[in-house]
């Protein structure tokens, strides 16, 4: 092992529990750290993070379903096996400390690197902990928090920090996400997203009032991945499968966002001062972790909210029109909404439990604001 710090960063599942990672590696790269990167064979994490450059060490893992299958009974024996290969990586990378940003991808990573006797820190993104988070938080360090009144039960310490924005997020121009759309901007622009790996059900209703929407609004559709349908392709409709670089040239164009409720892309959207009518994704799909991050932006005069259950092609329509109508005074509001430092906070924290000196950050105000 070279004399360098190492750190081995864990997370999967969706983007959200890992883009957060790639400022945080980035800015570790360049202070020196050696850095890995341990997930999932074939998650969506692998390819988020080939680009970067960082050794990517694949794990088997299983996965939490909410539904009765025999998968679940193969799955105990997975997360086992992963464990057990967690394990063996802490042993042979030796890193000085793992930071997980969850998913149930990352258990067995943090479970491997505790037995191995590494310090770990874990970042949790909810209002309120996930089964991951829940499953680690008496063996960690620290438990870093999205939310400033997220609660951990048998947390040793718990640290708001927030989480970095995406590099450049507000550093998008309107006309280049107009170009890019290939928008006029004549009329207001609606931009949905259904989260890293879509929503069928609002592509759905989205594309039944696709005419109406049309006659109203031009819209930028980011759908998921094998989700896209060329043939609905027309003036004022641009659809994409995942967007990445562009991102924050679209979102500069929207006026006015339709989107789930994921805690990373809400608190992006937030931050960017955009009126958003949230869809959050239902208990059936999921542990009811979007309705809680929605009702505290609702709650807080920052968005819109309603229940996918009570949404249809009419209700949708009425629902925008109500945004546009509040859209100036949502953004007076938003004016208020802060977020911390995370990128500096997180830093500090890593290199403290890591024992090392802090990777020192350049003020960003465009990206941050302090509390």
């Amino acid at each position: 092992m070279s004399g360098s710090p190492r750190i081995l960063f864990t997370g999967g599942g969706t983007a959200g529990h890992v883009t957060p990672n790639l400022a945080l590696m980035a800015r570790l790269r360049e202070g020196g750290w050696d850095v890995h990167y341990a997930g999932s064979r074939a998650g969506i994490e692998r390819g988020i993070v080939a680009p970067t450059g960082v050794p990517y060490h694949a794990l088997p893992t299983g996965k939490l379903r909410r539904y009765l299958s025999f998968e679940n009974v193969l799955d105990v024996f997975r997360v086992a096996g992963g464990i057990v290969a967690g394990w063996r990586l802490a042993r042979r990378l030796r890193p000085d400390v793992v930071f997980s940003k969850g998913g149930f991808v990352s258990v067995p990573v943090v479970a491997g690197a505790r037995l191995a006797g590494i310090p770990v820190l874990a970042h949790e993104s909810d209002c309120s902990p996930g089964l991951a988070t829940r499953l680690v938080a008496r063996h960690v360090a620290v438990v870093c928090t999205n939310f400033p009144d997220t609660r951990i039960p048998g947390a040793r310490r718990v640290v708001h920090t927030g989480t970095p924005l995406r590099a450049g997020l507000l550093d998008g121009s309107r006309q280049r996400g107009l170009a890019h759309a290939g928008l006029s901007g004549g009329r207001p622009v609606l931009l949905v997203v259904g989260g890293s790996l879509g929503s069928t059900a609002l592509n759905r209703l989205v594309r039944s009032e696709l005419t109406t929407l049309l006659s109203r609004f031009e819209v930028i559709h980011i759908c998921g991945r094998g989700q896209r349908r060329p043939e609905l392709d027309q003036p004022g409709y641009a659809q994409y499968e995942f967007v990445a670089e562009p991102y924050a040239d679209l979102l500069a164009a929207a006026d006015l966002v339709l989107s789930r409720a994921g805690a990373n892309g809400l608190l992006e959207l937030l931050r960017a001062r955009k009126p958003t009518l949230l869809v959050p994704l239902g208990t059936a799909a999921s542990r009811g972790d979007q309705i809680e991050n929605a009702a505290w932006a609702e709650a807080a005069g920052w968005a819109r909210k309603v229940f996918e259950a009570d949404l249809d092609g009419p209700r949708l329509l009425s629902e925008l029109d109500a945004l546009v109508a509040d859209a100036k005074a949502l953004k007076l509001r938003l004016e208020a909404f802060t977020v911390p430092d995370s990128e500096r906070l997180l830093l500090e924290l890593i290199a403290e439990v890591a024992g090392q000196v802090p990777v020192k950050t350049a003020e960003r105000s465009s990206a941050s604001d302090s509390k």
